[in-house]
């Protein structure tokens, strides 16, 4: 049964990163686009995202519910030690959601939709940088435990970890992930007018991808990061990395021609393998404190509570994803099967 939760786990963690980052790379790229280019890229991300502009935390709820009832020892370090940049994620999918309604639905037309836009935007960026900060905070090194270390301070137990270069630069690498894969799947939603945008923009993204990677990097081997030491020395990560870096090609050729099913195939493909290359780094050994590392399968939830918790899944799948898929489909979201080609 454990495999079964460890399954359903990384499926939420992967339908999360992908589907949610794209909502918020939709936010990333109306925030750095012109005023002319903004109105239509407004409504190109209503069009898109009303139908289903909250499903995809649902796969964020169950991760956390995953976390907080099978492996509660991960679950309380992150929580714990990380509640800051966690609550100012919160906040900002609060503020996204809030703002993505009120400047469609609002009643009175006015001076208040542009600060609904300012907020959505300024949102869509800030949340996948505090996802980012806090994933670079876990594998830093720098996560004090009160438990070992009963006289640290409140800023070097729960400020320091998450707020320095290294784990600021992943939060903006995610965010460019987001801006990434935003604008390759809305190259087949587009007009034929505005399609060419977003074909440069992807072409953008996936520049800026490169260069944020690079300073991670850079920057985690300057500090003598061990998550970039190891990274290198995984040789799945490793051949990971290769073969996302080999997909640039036909995804440069997709986005040339205009390809809308093999853009979001390569697309999502890479962004796929550079996660993979990420989390298999160290699992289990995910989280990296100053006292070394921690077992991500140590303090598991007794056998009773993992069988129940599977069978819970299972049973949350069969009904959740169907109508998921359900859902997508009535509002013609899946296109990866239709000819827009």
């Amino acid at each position: 049964m454990l495999y079964v939760v460890l399954v359903f786990l990384v499926l939420s963690f992967f339908l999360y990163v992908l589907l949610g980052g794209a909502d918020f790379g939709a936010g990333i790229i109306e925030l750095f686009s012109s005023k002319d280019n903004q109105k239509p890229i407004k409504k190109t991300v209503y069009e898109v995202m009303g139908p289903v502009w909250e499903a995809n935390h649902i796969w964020i709820i169950i991760m956390i519910v995953i976390l907080w009832i099978g492996f509660p020892a991960t679950y309380n370090v992150v929580v714990v030690y990380l509640h800051i940049p966690l609550t100012l994620v919160l906040l900002g999918i609060t503020l996204r959601g809030a703002a993505f309604i009120f400047r469609h639905y609002d009643a009175i037309k006015g001076g208040s939709q542009k600060l609904y836009d300012r907020l959505f935007r300024i949102s869509c960026l800030i949340t996948p940088i505090f996802l980012g900060m806090t994933f670079g905070a876990l594998v830093t090194g720098d996560i004090v435990l009160i438990e070992d270390n009963p006289n640290a301070g409140f800023y070097e137990v729960y400020v320091h970890p998450w707020l320095q270069v290294f784990p600021i630069l992943i939060g903006c690498f995610y965010a460019t992930l987001c801006s990434f894969l935003a604008s390759v799947f809305l190259i087949g939603e587009a007009s034929d007018d505005e399609k060419r945008m977003y074909m440069r923009k992807a072409r953008v993204a996936i520049l800026a991808v490169i260069a944020f990677g690079f300073l991670v990097l850079i920057t985690g081997f300057a500090e003598g990061r061990d998550f970039v030491t190891d990274f290198v020395a995984n040789p799945f990560a490793d051949a990971a990395v290769l073969l996302s870096a080999i997909l640039l090609y036909p995804l440069f050729r997709a986005i040339r021609f205009g390809r809308v099913k093999r853009c979001r195939f390569f697309g999502g493909l890479q962004v796929s393998l550079i996660l993979f290359a990420a989390a298999i780094t160290h699992f289990p050994h995910v989280i990296e404190t100053t006292s070394g590392k921690l077992n991500f399968m140590d303090g598991l939830a007794p056998q009773s509570v993992m069988n129940v918790l599977a069978i819970s899944l299972i049973i949350g799948g069969l009904l959740i994803i169907p109508g998921f898929l359900h859902l997508l489909k009535s509002f013609h979201m899946i296109k990866m099967l239709e000819d827009k080609e």
